[in-house]
């Protein structure tokens, strides 16, 4: 449900989905589903019909699918939730599947380096093995399953019989293993069309500027005298754009927000909705999430920011290491690679700063975190959590 050029990510697999003829769809849920009923409801505000399966206990892929067996009758297809597809990739998905006369069906794509996934071994086009995470130099290919897949309702029985991994996890690619063990035949379609992952943060910000590439120009709020917009901006109903105020776009900001005056929005900016920018306030090719606002005389370059935050005045977000390398961001305790020369932070939801703090290149700040007066932030906070700098204060007698 996190935004990205002005949707949630979900959203666009809900439309690609419609476009593509699919009109019935089951969203699997657990964490937070109140917010995806919320947002979807019935689906007849964007063309489908969805309906819900909660998965009480998140026991992995093969576990989430299973517990739609008596929501789903003949063939399906499924798609993992952080991800976006083109809808022609499915329509190839589903012509390969009836041209076949395949079993399941996967979509693979091509990546440098397959060590972190599921990497396929093919015989043809046909899957004669699956290798998760393979150790580097020994993935049998540079092909991955992308998480698309369309089966028929025969995979439940592979479910059935599926064993719990080494990550206590029942996986959908052990479940396969059990088909391909059948004989069954099992196919791959190579993507040759848009297929996106954002497994990580700061892929985040290279889908939002993906999409905000092609935005149209549409103003259904208000612009005062002596604002200027520049380049493809949108701005949702009830948004006031104060004076002095400079857009650089392409820019989405939503509905409901007071920017300005004085702000500067610079290109692949993304603003959700009830966005408060005070004053003089710069923001560069970041994602600011619903009821967030940024207090004046802040910067906050190539920043991810969620919702019901509050960036202080003054408050500087730091996009570039002083050696000019990429940033490095800590995920589940190993520094990767952002492979970004700029970058900013990541913050969760609920993250209060005080005036005048500064943070590092590729902070993460957690849920409901603070963030006290003057602090200068260097390294990852957990939720939760309160950081106060310690102060010396030397008081000398005026009068002496």
């Amino acid at each position: 449900m996190l935004q990205v050029g002005g949707k949630p990510i979900l959203q666009y697999n809900v439309e690609s989905l419609r476009d593509a003829g699919i009109k019935d769809i089951i969203l699997v849920v657990g964490y937070r589903e109140d917010v995806i009923r919320d947002h979807f409801k019935d689906g007849s505000d964007h063309g489908v019909n969805i309906t819900y399966v909660t998965q009480e206990k998140r026991l992995g892929t093969a576990h989430a699918i299973g517990s739609t067996r008596d929501t789903v009758e003949g063939k399906f297809i499924i798609l993992n939730g952080d991800i976006i597809v083109d809808p022609v990739l499915i329509k190839d998905l589903i012509e390969k599947y009836q041209s076949e006369n395949a079993r399941s069906v996967l979509v693979l794509t091509e990546v440098d380096d397959p060590s972190s996934f599921g990497v396929v071994e093919l015989d043809g086009d046909r899957i004669t093995n699956i290798i998760e995470k393979p150790s580097p130099g020994e993935a049998p290919s540079n092909l991955i399953n992308a998480g698309i897949y369309l089966f028929d309702d025969q995979i439940f029985k592979a479910i059935e019989i599926t064993e719990k991994s080494q990550r206590g996890e029942y996986e959908i690619t052990d479940s396969l293993l059990i088909q391909m063990e059948n004989g069954d035949k099992i196919l791959g379609l190579k993507s040759k069309n848009n297929w996106i992952d954002i497994g990580r943060p700061w892929e985040l910000l290279d889908v939002n500027e993906h999409f905000l590439k092609n935005l149209k120009t549409d103003i259904q709020g208000k612009i005062e005298n002596g604002a200027i917009i520049h380049g493809p901006v949108f701005v949702g109903k009830n948004t006031i754009i104060r004076s002095g105020s400079y857009i650089m776009g392409p820019v989405y900001i939503g509905e409901n927000c007071d920017i300005g005056p004085n702000t500067f929005l610079r290109k692949y900016t993304c603003l959700g909705n009830n966005v408060n920018v005070g004053n003089a306030v710069e923001i560069k090719n970041s994602i600011i999430m619903n009821n967030t606002n940024v207090n004046h005389l802040s910067y906050v370059g190539d920043s991810i920011i969620g919702s019901e935050c509050n960036i202080a005045a003054g408050t500087n977000i730091a996009n570039l290491r002083f050696d000019n390398g990429n940033v490095k961001i800590r995920v589940k305790g190993d520094k990767i690679d952002s492979g970004r020369r700029k970058m900013g932070v990541v913050f969760g939801d609920g993250v209060k700063t005080g005036i005048n703090s500064s943070f590092n290149p590729g902070v993460k700040i957690g849920v409901n975190s603070r963030i006290g007066a003057g602090a200068i932030v260097s390294r990852d906070l957990e939720s939760h959590k309160v950081l106060i700098p310690l102060q010396e204060h030397h008081i000398i007698d005026n009068n002496r």
